[in-house]
């Protein structure tokens, strides 16, 4: 079973077996072929853009959800 990042994953080491939290969500976020995504949490955002750089994927936008908001009622 895979977990979310949760804030406190940030500051722990990674375990042996387990696939990295960030790449296994970026992951999961390209297979629905976004070309932009979101989130509220800076952990998230951080382990986001990680995961996006390490599987090359610099074409796919990363945003702060207030930043759409934003755009949305412009």
């Amino acid at each position: 079973m895979l977990r979310g990042g949760r804030g406190g994953s940030f500051f722990k080491e990674e375990e042996a077996g387990r696939e990295r939290v960030n790449v296994a969500r970026t992951e999961q976020l390209l297979a629905t072929g976004a070309t932009t995504i979101a989130s509220a949490c800076p952990f998230c955002m951080r382990m986001l853009t990680d995961g996006l750089g390490a599987k090359d994927r610099e074409d796919v936008r990363q945003r702060d959800i207030a930043e759409l908001l934003l755009e949305a009622v412009g």
